[in-house]
């Protein structure tokens, strides 16, 4: 009987930039909306706004008969009621809303504090959600959810997000009693911390004065983490974002200069780490491939968030 007295029912709020994201402390203004199809009587419209983490994944052991343990981790950082429409005492017990557009505002603030961005995973959520629901005298409770885009603000005031990073690797390739001339890798990329969207460059001193060809390769990996309270009880899922390779180099072939070109996918979720039990971490992956041996690999963890607001400090000479 209730989902034929209501329809077209919304949940709608103002935004203030491009990327719709609100930040900790953030005023959030706006309505519902819907449409009755006859009158109705109702004691309230109440609003939840929840921030919350969750975390579920599970195993099988055994053989045959085999069985499956699950794990499960919540975590609120708030969670805020407040009314909308209430019955103040109408002595034919309920407010009485009559056929036609109804319209009703809302005003919220989200908390002050240093909670995750929002994040979709393969085990695990971060939602900040507004649920709106109606209580009707004598009836069930209708619910409706929407969900908001929030990003937490990292202090990139930090002049070691905005240095170079540069690393070394080195391999021989022996063959029985035959030792080749050594493979040498550096690289070096311009920062720590990127947004998505953006293209990393990477530059790479090569040397390889072995007897086989080694390619250049960039790859962007992304670390999923999940935990249970007791941070005994985890699991990890990686995945590559983007890969590339190079121009391939020759053999004995020394100081060779090149550049990578690795752009993140624009749709990448921001790194978290203030989550005590998601984390998702980013790895930037360069190496030389050579066959039938091992690659010569550098690794950099990265950072990534929204960078657009940011100019970045002066660095010290």
């Amino acid at each position: 009987m209730f989902q034929q007295a209501i329809t077209n029912f919304n949940i709608n709020y103002d935004v203030y930039n491009e990327s719709r994201t609100f930040f900790s402390g953030d005023r959030v203004t706006g309505n519902i909306s819907f449409e009755l199809k006859k009158e109705i009587k109702i004691s309230t419209i109440g609003m939840e706004f929840r921030g919350m983490a969750h975390v579920h994944w599970s195993s099988s052991s055994g053989g045959k008969k085999r069985r499956s343990r699950h794990y499960s981790a919540k975590l609120d950082y708030f969670r805020i009621k407040s009314s909308i429409l209430q019955d103040c005492g109408a002595a034919d017990g309920g407010l009485r809303l009559q056929r036609g557009t109804h319209v009703y505002p809302f005003t919220l603030q989200i908390p002050q504090g240093d909670f995750p961005s929002t994040f979709r995973g393969v085990h695990g959520i971060i939602t900040y959600t507004l649920t709106v629901t109606i209580y009707r005298p004598w009836h069930l409770s209708k619910s409706f959810v929407t969900e908001l885009m929030f990003m937490n603000r990292l202090n990139l005031n930090q002049p070691e997000l905005w240095s170079p990073l540069s690393g070394t690797n080195s391999t021989t390739l022996c063959c029985l009693w035959c030792a080749s001339g050594p493979i040498t890798l550096t690289a070096t990329t311009e920062k720590k911390v990127f947004a998505p969207g953006e293209t990393v460059k990477i530059v790479c001193e090569l040397g390889n004065s072995s007897s086989r060809t080694a390619t250049p390769k960039g790859k962007l990996l992304q670390k999923q983490n999940f935990f249970m309270h007791n941070k005994v009880n985890k699991r990890l899922i990686s995945q590559t974002m983007a890969s590339m390779a190079g121009h391939p180099v020759s053999p004995h072939t020394s100081e060779v200069h090149t550049e990578l070109m690795l752009t993140i996918p624009p749709s990448a979720p921001y790194s978290i780490a203030n989550c005590s039990i998601l984390e998702v971490q980013y790895v930037l992956e360069v190496s030389l491939g050579v066959s039938a041996s091992p690659d010569v690999t550098v690794m950099f963890p990265i950072i990534l968030c929204n960078t657009s607001a940011h100019n970045p400090p002066a660095l010290s000479l």
